[in-house]
């Protein structure tokens, strides 16, 4: 192993800690730590305004707003989904005895591939579930246009698209929902965190009463929902994230804009460019290795860059289809999904955030060349 410093596939956004300290004085003073506080008040108004969205709920963490969106849609059978996502996406369904059918992904943006969706459709099919993988946006069109010939709701995972937008428009607000994370590896990050986007004022009503135990006030509960709020001390931490965000994205583009240019003629390597009309916030830099072409597996070169403490991250692999929970399905067949199989078994994520210098990138690129 080497003994230079680790270069890290992701690294926090951090905000100034005597300005984070200063806000942490005001929720002292006021002693209101949790329960739709005055800094979680101000991260709804100002996240809302930010990512171009009518409607925004601030959840714990990006999971259970998956769940809660289900919950609120009222969905049930079957749901289409991707099996190229965290294991978030289809854990949501599953704890809502919501059936997973996955379809194949397009590989121009590894999101699901609005061709196979049809005939996955079935009689207990009441959703789809597809996510803007990497931060690239699904073809949300054709997507709707199959929901609307059958009557589906559309609830998107949009776990790494903060920010993302086409034409100028929020990618957060196609479908019938959006959901969002604030994890810590993300581009925004409010430690752990979450939200969701919703198009009407009744809607984030009822969702900011299931995410409270279904309290509508202190005597009437209107239906089972769960503890989910975010509490002051992360609210006032987003807040400050919030002002650096742009410049994190910023750096991030750079240091995107760094590895294409010295990646693009290297035999057995592809990247994403940026897709036309796409404001995009470059959360990760996914490549994929042609083994043959570059003369190692994928996964061989994954090893070799950690023994020189350069840490990629095979993601996402194995897929979900893959683990014990679901490959029983039908629809988890590698007969059924060849695209994402494919993908899964030669994709590697550099490390992609605003901390890296020219050196790490440098140490990086030097195993490609």
């Amino acid at each position: 192993m080497s003994d230079e410093k680790q270069i890290t596939v992701t690294s926090p956004l951090l905000p100034d800690l005597d300005e984070f300290n200063s806000m942490l004085k005001e929720i002292w003073d006021r002693k209101w730590i949790t329960n739709n506080g005055s800094f979680h008040r101000q991260l709804e108004k100002a996240l809302a305004e930010y990512l171009k969205v009518p409607y925004i709920s601030l959840f714990t963490n990006g999971t259970l707003p998956l769940i809660t969106a289900l919950q609120a849609m009222r969905i049930t059978g079957e749901v289409i989904t991707t099996p190229y996502s965290f294991v978030a996406t289809t854990h949501a369904l599953w704890w809502n005895g919501i059936k997973p059918v996955f379809v194949d992904i397009d590989p121009t943006n590894c999101g699901i591939d609005p061709s196979k969706i049809e005939a996955a459709i079935t009689p207990k099919t009441t959703a789809i579930m597809p996510v803007h993988c990497y931060g690239k946006p699904c073809d949300t069109k054709a997507i709707q246009e199959i929901a609307d010939k059958y009557g589906l709701k559309v609830i998107y995972d949009a776990a790494h698209a903060f920010g993302v937008e086409v034409e100028g428009k929020s990618v957060l607000n196609a479908g019938d929902m959006s959901t969002l994370s604030f994890h810590a590896t993300k581009v925004y990050n409010t430690i752990e965190g979450g939200a969701m986007v919703m198009q009407d004022e009744k809607t984030k009503q009822r969702i900011d009463y299931l995410k409270n135990f279904g309290f509508a006030n202190e005597t009437t509960v209107v239906a089972p929902g769960i503890n989910s709020k975010m509490d002051e001390i992360r609210a006032a931490y987003g807040l400050l994230n919030l002002r650096q965000v742009d410049s994190a994205i910023a750096a991030r583009r750079r240091v995107a804009n760094i590895y294409r240019d010295a990646l693009r003629n290297v035999e057995g390597v592809t990247f994403f460019d940026d897709m036309p009309g796409v404001r995009h916030n470059y959360s990760y830099f996914p490549i994929f290795i042609d083994a043959t072409k570059f003369g190692k597996t994928r996964d061989r070169l994954y090893f070799d860059m950690k023994e020189n403490n350069v840490l990629g991250r095979r993601y996402f692999y194995p897929l979900i289809s893959e683990f014990s929970t679901y490959r029983g399905l039908p629809s988890a067949s590698r007969e059924n999904l060849p695209v994402a199989n494919k993908i899964a078994d030669t994709v590697l994520c550099l490390p992609m955030h605003h901390d890296l210098s020219d050196a790490d990138i440098e140490r990086v690129l030097k195993h490609f060349r």
